[in-house]
Order: structure tokens, then C-alpha cells, then sequence
């Protein structure tokens, strides 16, 4: 191909990357503004968030599927939050990250795995840790039970997340009642308890008595891995412990046998991951085992809808709970509204098939069926009482004062963003994988300029060397390697514009560095040509047929050379997690913008410049000695041509 053909390909090149940039999808705004890149957080200040996934049963990593369904899920959270130009994606196969840029916000709720469970209140005892030292009876009988109303008094103290969080997943105050209620277009709600009394959900004005199956304990076969987990628990505390621990009947057996106390010791030493594979009758049993220890179980500790489970309200009482009967995926929607008392509410909206297993939980609620809640557990009316439990929180346990058969609201001490956060957090499902989040970093716009500064001040003195580095030895030619560098720069700087806009891909201090590190790649492929056409010329050939016969023989030097860079790149994008995922691409896509600029300007401009007077003369060129060793052996054979 002819050189003005491959500089008019170039010149292509940059018409339709340029028109992209300025006209293309996503461009708005100022001309100034449409050349502005997307920028990360390290450059323009902002949060991110990197949550793990784990698993408590297995600690295997999560499929595919269910780490993008996760993805969306936090995605649509996000978004819900108002927050502009927020980043989700996945790193490696365990890992979710999210961005915000030029925005400092605590992201650690959207992580929550949201799984929204309403169990029947099955027992209900003291979780303070009090009754692992009872007083014995005088006549030696057990102590009585909780009162029959089983809701805190006006002095129990919450538990240190007294406010309701951001998904609402904290225990509210105790001054201030959390209850499920039928909705206002569906009949009268039940009344706000004070805190010596529970709280009551009443039905509807049509409501009707409707059968419900009566609790059972799940016949669920326990996995292989936590029995081993067991096992291990088990040699932690002694046979003596667990086998105690395994003939509690109830909590009140320690006061007829005090001697059970000593025994059941160890248990208060469990960390929360060894509680949350203790049996629910154990957890519940032991009163070693307190709230303090139960809220701190890792996400989904309880989330199996056919078992039992335990969980704690207001921080010291310790509930055991039935199977789940009705789960957040039978609820349709949910909605932060104000009640008839401009209290801030969240409105659930079931499904029809969500409707009917409300209607027939809160009907065996209604009957007690099978007696099936302990006397502790009812609430001051005699009827049993239904937990809505939210991962492992209990938001609220209202009695039940009837059988509901219309939607229903969670009511509470919410503010208006409390209950839009719950709402929205219900209302995008639970997430299919618990997480963990891990370091939170919060980067303030001063220190994102700084950094942005500081990394083009790098990047124009890395560039500055180079050139002058290049003009004092090779002179002339030192031209071709400025303005290669120079639209090598604009080609990258205008990828970055369409790329930010088209696939997300934001700039960091780590690409920033990937892509000085490319300016020595480059460096290198101009050292690999020029010297190649030195020693062509030294080797006797003119100039002009020096230049494509260099390019020739160092065509595959530098193809090798950039290919060498580029797969390095391809590894460690594909092996890396975070800002060295930038510096891979960065530095990748530089490399390839640079041969581009090789095969399409610096060949054909040095096949031009070899047409000129100026590139044969060694002190213009750059060339050194190379032209003048070509001419002494020529200088040298006419005085043998004269003495003939």
C-alpha cells in the first residue's frame, strides 16, 4: 500500500472515532463536557463497596447465574437509592463491586440478603444470658415461665442497632411498636402496643376462619458438611456439654438441675459460626447461648423456610420460631405509604397464591391449632403470635388477632427514607447468594483531583523524557516518534470517551499507570526500527531502499515485542480483580492503539521523509556515522580506478 493511502486509512480512523466522541450515543451536553472521560473514584472521588459471597453450609463459590441474578438485584437497589451513574459488576467468582461515583454513602445494606420469612411464634424465654445462673427454688421446682404476654417491658434494653437501618433489618426501640396490620382498604388495623404489651395485627372486616396445617419439626435431612461442623462443635465444648445441651427440654431445666449450669459453659465460648450450626432446640435450649451471639450469626443462618429456627427481638428475648409459611417471593410489592395516623409504613402486596398462605398462617395463628405455641408465646389476647423476620432480624412479632385475608403493612419507629429503603429492598427480591462486604473505601473529591493531577503530571513528564530523549539522539527522526506519541495519545484519549460510554469502562490512577507504562513500549519499537535502518545502511544500501528493507526485518521484532505486552495484558485482566483489572486494560489498549499508529503513520512517514535531501545528511537525519561508513569504501575505490 501506497504511504498516502495508509495515512488517509489513519485519518479515517480519527474522523469516525472523533464523530463518535462528539455525536456519538451518550454525548450531551458542551463540547467540553463530550470530551470528558468517565472517571473512577480514585480520580474524582466517590465510594466503593466489594462484597464476598459466601456460603455457610459448604464455603463454595456461587454459580454463574446466581452471581448476576445477585448483580441485578443490588443493581436495581442501587439505583433506587437516586444516586446517578452507580456501577455494578462482578470480579472473579465470588465478588460484586460497587461504584459511586463523586458520592460518600455507607453501601453496606444494599448487600443484604433481604430474605423476608413470617414464622408462627412457637416459644419464647429470656436471651440476656441471665438464666444461666438461676437461683434455685426453695421447694426445688422449676422456676415459672415468661409471662403470657412474652413482649419486653418498658426496661428492656435494645439491641445496639436500635434505629431501623436502611433495609430496616434492625430491631426498633422499645418505646415504639413494630407490628404487621391489615391494610386500611382492607379492614381496621390493629392498634400500637405499648411496650409492656405486644403488639397485634386484627383482621378485616370479611375475614374469614380458613384451615391451616398445624406445626410440625422439619424432617429435613441435615447436610453432610454441617454435621461435620457439628462434629467439630461437639469436641470444642465436650461430650459432657453436648449431651447436656442434647437433653434440655426447655430452658427452665437448669433451675430444677443447677448442676447442668457448669456443664453448659463452654457453649458461651461458641463463636457466631459455630452457634448457627447448632440444632434450633439447642440454640434455643442453652441459655448460654445468648441474643448478643445469636445476632452476630453470618447472613442466611436461618433462612431454610422448612425448619425451625431462633432468632432474637429488642436484643433479649430469644424466640423459637416455626417453619416459614409465608417468604418475601410471595409478596408482589411493597411500598413506603403513610397510615391513618401519618405514621410511616411499608404496604405489602401479595401475590394470589402469597394471599392464600397469609390468609391460612394467620388462621393457625388465630386457633392455636394443635396448641402448637407454647403459653409464653401468646400474646395478651390468648392467640398465637407471627414473627416477620427479616434476614436474621426480627422486625416485628404483632399477636394475631384474627384471620387476614386482605394485604398487610409492617408498621414502626420508621422515617420516610427507613421505610423507602425496605420497601425497596423487599420489592427487589432477596438475593439468591448472602454476602459479606468487605473493605468500604470512601475517596473525597480534593483527594480525587490530586490524584487525577498527579497521574497526568506523571504521564507528561514520562512523555516530555521520551522526546527529548529522542530529538538529542536521534534528531530528525525524532519528529516521527513525537508525532507518533502524539496521535497515540489522542487515539487512546477518544477510545476512553467511547468506551466510558458505550461498556462503563472508567479511568483510574491504575490505568493511568498502564498507560505510561505502554509509552516504553513504544519507546521500544521506534529503537528496534531505527536501528534496524542503520545497520541496512552501514550494510551499504541507499537510504530510501534501507527504510523498507529495515521495515521489513523489524516489522516482526515489534509485532512480537507488542504481542508479548498485549497477552500479558489478556492474564492479567482475566486473573485480576479491581484497579489492576484497569491497569490491564489500559495498558492493552494502548498497545494495540500503538501498533496501530506503527503500521498506519510511523512506516509510511519514514518511507516519505526518505525522499528528502534532509534525511541524507547525518547531522539532520539522526542517522550518525551510519551514512558516512556507507560512503568511505565508495571514496576508497576511485584512486584505484585512476592509477589504472
Amino acid at each position: 500500500m501506497r504511504p498516502g493511502r495508509q495515512l488517509a486509512v489513519l485519518g479515517a480512523i480519527f474522523v469516525v472515532l472523533y464523530l463518535l466522541v462528539f455525536f456519538g450515543g451518550g454525548a450531551s451536553g458542551s463540547w467540553q463536557d463530550r470530551l470528558e472521560p468517565k472517571l473512577g473514584l480514585d480520580l474524582v472521588g466517590g465510594t466503593r463497596l466489594t462484597l464476598e459471597a459466601t456460603n455457610t453450609v459448604d464455603g463454595q463459590a456461587p454459580t454463574a447465574e446466581n452471581l448476576e441474578e445477585a448483580r441485578q438485584i443490588i443493581e436495581s437497589r442501587v439505583n433506587a437509592f437516586g444516586v446517578a451513574e452507580a456501577e455494578v459488576v462482578t470480579e472473579g467468582d465470588r465478588n460484586i463491586v460497587i461504584s459511586l461515583p463523586g458520592e460518600n454513602r455507607d453501601l453496606t445494606e444494599v448487600g443484604s440478603a433481604a430474605e423476608l420469612r413470617f414464622r408462627k411464634v412457637l416459644q419464647v424465654t429470656d436471651g440476656s444470658g441471665a438464666a444461666a445462673n438461676p437461683a434455685p427454688s426453695p421447694t426445688g421446682t422449676p422456676s415459672a415461665t415468661p409471662s403470657g404476654s412474652a413482649a419486653p417491658s418498658g426496661s428492656a434494653t435494645p439491641s445496639g442497632s436500635a434505629t431501623p437501618s436502611a433495609t430496616g433489618s434492625a430491631s426498633p426501640t422499645p418505646s415504639s411498636s413494630v407490628q404487621v396490620t391489615a391494610s386500611p382498604t382492607g379492614g381496621e388495623g390493629g392498634g400500637a402496643a405499648a411496650p409492656s404489651e405486644t403488639p397485634t395485627a386484627s383482621p378485616s372486616a370479611s375475614s374469614s376462619p380458613s384451615a391451616a396445617p398445624a406445626a410440625s419439626d422439619s424432617a429435613t435431612p441435615v447436610p453432610a458438611s454441617i454435621e461435620e461442623q457439628r462434629r467439630a462443635v461437639e469436641q470444642k465444648v465436650g461430650a459432657a456439654a453436648w449431651e447436656a445441651a442434647n437433653g434440655l427440654q426447655s430452658p427452665n431445666d437448669l433451675a430444677a438441675d443447677p448442676s447442668l449450669v457448669e456443664k453448659l459453659k463452654p457453649f458461651a465460648s461458641l463463636t457466631d459460626r459455630e452457634i448457627a450450626v447448632l440444632p434450633a432446640q439447642m440454640q434455643f435450649n442453652v441459655p448460654q447461648i445468648t441474643c448478643a451471639q445469636l445476632d452476630a450469626r453470618p447472613p442466611a443462618s436461618i433462612s431454610a423456610v422448612d425448619q425451625q429456627a431462633v432468632a432474637c427481638e429488642f436484643g433479649s428475648i430469644k424466640y423459637l420460631l416455626d417453619q416459614a409459611k409465608v417468604v418475601g417471593t410471595d409478596i408482589n410489592d411493597a411500598n413506603a405509604v403513610l397510615d391513618q395516623t401519618s405514621q410511616w409504613v411499608v404496604s405489602l402486596d401479595f401475590t394470589s397464591d402469597g394471599q392464600e398462605k397469609w390468609t391460612a398462617l394467620t388462621g393457625e395463628a388465630f386457633r392455636n391449632e394443635e396448641a402448637a405455641c407454647d403459653p409464653s408465646a401468646l400474646g395478651d389476647s390468648g392467640n398465637c403470635r407471627v414473627a416477620v423476620v427479616l434476614d436474621n432480624q426480627i422486625v416485628s412479632s404483632p399477636e394475631i388477632l384474627g384471620v387476614l385475608t386482605s394485604n398487610s403493612q409492617i408498621t414502626g419507629n420508621f422515617t420516610q427514607q427507613d421505610a423507602s429503603d425496605l420497601a425497596s429492598t423487599l420489592r427487589y427480591g432477596a438475593l439468591p447468594v448472602t454476602f459479606e462486604p468487605q473493605a468500604q473505601q470512601n475517596v473525597t473529591a480534593t483527594l480525587g483531583a490530586s490524584h487525577l493531577r498527579a497521574g497526568l503530571l506523571a504521564a507528561g513528564i514520562g512523555m516530555l523524557l521520551v522526546i527529548i530523549y529522542s530529538f538529542f539522539y536521534y534528531r530528525l527522526l525524532g519528529s516521527v516518534i513525537f508525532l507518533s506519541l502524539v496521535l497515540s495519545a489522542l487515539l487512546v484519549f477518544g477510545a476512553l470517551v467511547v468506551l466510558g460510554r458505550q461498556i462503563g469502562f472508567t479511568l483510574t490512577l491504575a490505568g493511568i499507570a498502564g498507560m505510561i507504562v505502554s509509552l516504553g513500549v513504544a519507546a521500544d519499537s521506534f529503537v528496534i526500527y531505527f536501528e534496524r535502518l542503520k545497520d541496512e545502511i552501514r550494510e551499504g544500501r541507499s537510504p530510501r531502499s534501507a527504510v523498507s528493507r529495515a521495515w521489513i526485518r523489524a516489522r516482526r521484532t515489534i509485532i512480537s515485542a507488542n504481542a508479548i505486552t498485549l497477552m500479558s495484558a489478556v492474564v492479567l485482566y482475566a486473573v485480576s480483580v479491581g484497579v489492576v483489572k484497569g491497569f490491564a486494560f489500559a495498558l492493552g489498549l494502548a498497545t494495540v492503539l500503538d501498533l496501530v499508529v506503527v503500521f498506519l503513520f510511523r512506516h509510511p512517514i519514514m518511507t516519505m521523509f526518505a525522499r528528502t535531501r534532509a534525511f541524507l545528511s547525518p547531522r539532520v537525519s539522526g542517522l550518525g556515522r551510519a551514512l558516512p561508513a556507507r560512503e568511505k569504501p565508495a571514496q576508497s575505490r576511485n584512486p584505484r580506478a585512476k592509477e589504472v
